[in-house]
């Protein structure tokens, strides 16, 4: 699912913003160099890290002059569509390259342009001080908006408590770290960053827009806004604080978003191979990097364009995201429950929020499964079914596990006291 929409994203963002095709693809020869001039030349982190910004905004102002757009219709395909193929084309030679190579220099240089760009948009925030148009609570909501509860929770814990997440820090960002004692820094710092990005996005699809009549216009109908929302509102935010034109503010703000869904991209691309490799290995089949790409990639091709060559598709199943995203944070958090209790640790701060976050998307998968039935969506309905036995199922291990670790320490702990006892 997330391959898939993020690839959709990125190809409707290129689309709509041809300014930010330079800097999008451009950004990949900057990594690839950046990566070279450290494990290879050995050059200093400052240095690298100076040069590489310099070059990716280079990009960024040629791409503002140079805009680039693929013909309406190519191979037979739209033109986000034929994005969408050169995006997974990347992503799967990427998921196959060293970490050193290209995926750890791109999200490096990228963490540190995202920065740089929420700065650019903060500042301006100051300066302009714009005005909230947007209601506190929307009352005026087009039929079909589903409640609040609980699906705004879903949604904001994607960001806040995500299962994705769990993924990548322990299928490539544990794997990156020089010694155990980084991952507090990484962790709580990448958290920070996550909290700096939303809060900027809430910002600029609030407060980036001149009037409320604006705003309603753009969410005229549930599931418009997204990412398009960001670019325009930020964009008028940059113009106004700090004098961009609109042009380059709006190619600052798309590159930036199509770098943070490219790295997420060509990460998960990554992790679906392991997972792919490591079901063959469950069922005694090697599987080699190439095979195992080609069926990751495979699989999300055709989730994407499974509803037309526009890769509507990819965006056909991404109602059930929030569920399934919250559901692997809810097995993420259960993992954690049961390492705190082995060892004897507090596990109230795992356990409060694992609780929280699968009854809410039980909740949410019970919603969604009468929306659908009424809609006669008979394949999110389905999902939705198998997605709610896998809910319950986690639910059942998870508890099942923690109960088990509690009774392991209730064992060890009186095999202490009896040897207290005896050596009394």
């Amino acid at each position: 699912m997330v391959n898939a929409a993020f690839a959709v994203v990125i190809s409707n963002l290129l689309v709509s913003t041809p300014t930010a095709v330079i800097p999008t693809w451009g950004a990949i020869a900057v990594a690839v160099l950046i990566g070279q001039a450290i494990y290879r030349m050995n050059w200093s982190l400052p240095i690298v890290s100076t040069v590489g910004v310099v070059a990716l905004y280079a990009l960024i102002l040629l791409g503002d002059r140079f805009p680039l757009a693929l013909p309406e219709t190519l191979w037979g395909l739209p033109d986000n569509g034929v994005w969408i193929l050169l995006l997974f084309a990347y992503a799967g030679i990427a998921s196959v390259l060293p970490v050193w190579l290209l995926l750890q220099p791109r999200d490096y240089i990228n963490g540190i342009q995202l920065f740089i760009a929420l700065g650019i948009l903060f500042v301006s925030v100051a300066i302009a001080n714009p005005a909230i148009v947007a209601p506190a609570i929307n009352g005026a909501v087009p039929d079909g908006t589903p409640g609040m509860v609980p699906l705004l929770f879903v949604t904001i814990a994607c960001g806040a408590i995500s299962g994705f997440h769990g993924m990548v820090a322990s299928g490539t960002s544990s794997k990156q770290l020089d010694k155990e004692t980084d991952t507090r820094f990484v962790g709580y710092f990448g958290a920070a960053g996550e909290g700096l990005l939303a809060l900027g996005a809430i910002i600029a699809t609030t407060a980036g827009y001149q009037s409320l009549a604006n705003w309603e216009e753009t969410y005229s109908a549930f599931g418009q806004g997204g990412v398009g929302a960001f670019v325009e509102g930020g964009g008028a935010i940059v113009q106004n604080g700090l004098g961009l034109p609109q042009s380059l503010s709006a190619t600052i703000l798309a590159t930036t978003a199509v770098l943070f869904a490219a790295t997420t991209m060509d990460t998960g691309v990554r992790l679906q191979r392991f997972v792919v490799q490591e079901m063959g290995r469950v069922v005694g089949v090697s599987l080699g990097k190439s095979l195992a790409t080609i069926i990751a990639a495979g699989v999300a091709v055709g989730l994407t364009f499974g509803a037309g060559t526009d890769g509507s598709g990819g965006m056909l199943i991404w109602p059930l995201f929030g569920t399934t995203d919250q559901l692997m944070a809810g097995l993420t958090l259960s993992v954690v429950a049961v390492m705190l209790l082995r060892k004897n640790r507090n596990v109230i701060p795992a356990l409060v929020p694992l609780i929280f976050v699968l009854v809410m998307s039980v909740y949410a998968l019970f919603v969604q499964l009468r929306g659908f039935y009424d809609e006669s969506n008979w394949l999110l309905l389905v999902l939705d079914i198998i997605i709610l036995i896998a809910a319950l199922w986690v639910i059942v291990e998870a508890t099942q596990s923690m109960l088990l670790a509690r009774h392991q320490n209730d064992d060890v702990d009186e095999l202490v006291s009896a040897d207290e006892r005896a050596d009394v």
